[in-house]
């Protein structure tokens, strides 16, 4: 039985999109483990044809992550969060998991990179929508937070690195407590 909370919660639209969005990835990644329960783990245990393009991508990821975030296992996959040391919260649907912000995951027709921040910030999505055609030839395969790269040799690490640089760990924190905290009542 579906119940329409927002009748008994004033939470916004955007709030609700935001947290399906959140949702849609934790099943992805659920859906789609990965071969190992570390990151160094996830990195070995690779197909071979992804080995190097998914290893150098997570690199580049790494390379540009802005101070607060760190490559963690989260919801089973390879992750970048922000540590309960940073935000003891964590994640409201489940307070025990880092406040997730991106992803990387082998899917089976593609690398799959998630980034949260594009979808919660319009100017940065429109930024990196116009940016991608300078930086490949492939069209642009995206979904809501989703990039799919399904050639390897047309995946835009600079682009990528440029984008992690992008929203900071506050950045983050900001959009996501705008979008999850109630307001307070005046």
């Amino acid at each position: 039985m579906l119940i329409d909370i927002s009748v008994h919660f004033p939470i916004s639209n955007s709030f609700l999109s935001l947290i399906g969005r959140v949702i849609h990835i934790k099943q992805t990644h659920q859906a789609m483990k990965a071969n190992g329960t570390t990151v160094e783990e996830i990195l070995a245990n690779l197909p071979e044809d992804r080995l190097e393009p998914f290893n150098k991508l997570h690199k580049v990821i790494v390379d540009h992550l802005p101070k607060g975030f760190e490559a963690a296992i989260s919801y089973g996959g390879l992750g970048y969060v922000i540590p309960h040391s940073l935000y003891p919260d964590g994640y409201h649907c489940k307070p025990s998991e880092q406040l997730p912000f991106a992803g990387l995951a082998s899917q089976k027709g593609s690398i799959n990179f998630y980034h949260m921040g594009i979808y919660a910030d319009s100017v940065l999505h429109d930024w990196f929508v116009e940016e991608y055609p300078k930086y490949s030839k492939q069209k642009l395969d995206m979904g809501k937070s989703c990039i799919r790269f399904k050639k390897m040799e047309e995946i835009p690490y600079d682009l990528i690195g440029q984008l992690m640089q992008k929203m900071t760990a506050q950045d983050w924190i900001n959009k996501y407590e705008e979008a999850y905290k109630p307001k307070k009542k005046k």
